[in-house]
């Protein structure tokens, strides 16, 4: 259900997602508002849940991790032992960046972000040891044409 937000919250929400770690006099300024109802619209919007954590976003490239693979998978097993193992696995792997459960042939997809394709054969051995998977296609992102953490609001 989506939480009750108004004009200057969506404003205050764009100014902190384009740059989380301005300042609240920043932020003010930029919104129309000064510090303390700025201040108590934030507060109130992480204890909605609607800020979920603050955070940076780091260039991958730079980090040595230059390959991007998407991992279409799909799976002959539905029983919730299966999904539980498969969720766990998936948890505990750093390269896995995101991870979607989907309607139609593939059942998962997955954003998996390694240094190259020796890397990925690495990940693709160490998951399919751990979870037992019927069918796996790796597809390598030539060019990242976009990419945003920011919602529309």
């Amino acid at each position: 259900m989506a939480a009750q937000i108004d004009a200057m919250d969506r404003n205050i929400l764009a100014q902190l997602q384009q740059d989380a770690s301005q300042s609240l006099d920043e932020i003010a300024r930029k919104t129309g508002s000064s510090k303390t109802p700025v201040w108590n619209r934030i507060k109130k919007l992480r204890a909605a849940g609607v800020i979920k954590q603050d955070t940076v976003v780091l260039d991958p490239e730079k980090l040595g991790l230059e390959a991007c693979f998407f991992v279409l998978i799909r799976t002959s097993e539905h029983e919730t032992d299966w999904q539980d193992k498969f969720l766990t696995t998936l948890q505990a792997r750093p390269e896995v960046l995101e991870a979607h459960r989907l309607a139609g042939d593939i059942d998962y997809i997955l954003k998996v972000r390694v240094a190259n394709a020796r890397a990925y054969d690495v990940f693709y051995q160490a998951l399919i040891s751990e979870v037992r998977i019927f069918n796996v296609t790796a597809l390598l992102s030539m060019e990242e044409i976009k990419s945003t953490t920011a919602l529309p609001l």
